[in-house]
């Protein structure tokens, strides 16, 4: 009889207890996905002729939605508002070039990597940096929140040389400053170099920075485990029908980076 009891009762409590939907279930229920994507960072995301959001990322937002068979929402973003965007619920997932780092996964969840980048320098054309050791004594500027600012932060200060270093809301305030020459030199990514001097005629290439490649994620909600394991399952599916190959091809060139890390199984 007791055992009854104990059964009814628990029966009861489960039927009492509201199930919380998950962002999965929330965004085909809404028919729309929302993605905050970082618009000054071409050709991975930026604004087209038109003004239209276009790259890479947007793509690949494009790409969930059609999977999903939702409506793509693109929500620009500056670096700074990435792992906010998320946290506060504004947006289902982040394609912003987002390092995977352990602080972060703190407050965000990671997809598995969906990108892979590394940092490189825009240089004035009036000033000579050939080498990362050029860089000594320069004026060196990246954007707020990235990890070139985090890295170079760490050799600024063994070369004591913070107060030379300029931070930026976003990359194309770090491209604006270089160019106008407040800035000798900004730290981007490998992908954004020849575009950006291509756009710049008074920037020139400039030195890849040491620090390892960039491995970067889908950021979604940190504890949202199925919408998680959902975005691991679409970075596989991209690589896996050639899409991921393609829209790197478009967007950046024939050297498609290799997503695995060697020695580590996703």
């Amino acid at each position: 009889m007791k055992k009854t009891i104990t059964c009814l009762l628990s029966a009861a409590l489960l039927a009492t207890t509201p199930v919380k939907a998950d962002t999965l279930d929330n965004v085909v229920d809404r028919g729309e996905l929302r993605c905050g994507v970082v618009l000054d960072f071409p050709p991975i995301g930026y604004r087209d002729a038109s003004n239209n959001p276009a790259g890479f990322d947007v793509d690949y937002c494009k790409d969930l939605a059609k999977a999903l068979e939702v409506e793509a929402k693109i929500i620009p973003v500056t670096w700074s508002e990435r792992l906010p965007i998320i946290a506060t619920g504004r947006a289902d997932v982040v394609f912003g070039a987002t390092s995977d780092s352990l602080a972060r996964a703190r407050t965000v969840g990671f997809s598995i990597p969906y990108a892979i980048y590394f940092a490189q320098g825009v240089v004035n054309t009036d000033v000579e940096i050939n080498s990362f050791e050029d860089m000594r004594g320069k004026r060196v500027a990246a954007a707020l929140g990235t990890v070139p600012e985090q890295e170079w932060l760490k050799i600024a200060k063994e070369w004591g040389e913070e107060d030379l270093y300029q931070s930026y809301q976003s990359e194309n305030e770090v491209f604006l400053a270089v160019s106008q020459g407040k800035a000798d030199i900004g730290i981007t990514t490998n992908t954004a170099v020849k575009p950006i001097t291509g756009q710049f005629k008074t920037l020139k290439e400039g030195p890849r920075m040491p620090w390892t490649a960039d491995y970067t994620s889908i950021v979604g909600k940190r504890m949202d485990v199925t919408w998680l394991n959902y975005l691991n399952l679409f970075v596989t599916h991209q690589v896996r029908s050639g899409r991921y190959d393609e829209l790197w091809g478009k967007y950046v060139g024939d050297n498609v980076p290799e997503l695995r890390i060697p020695g580590v199984m996703y």
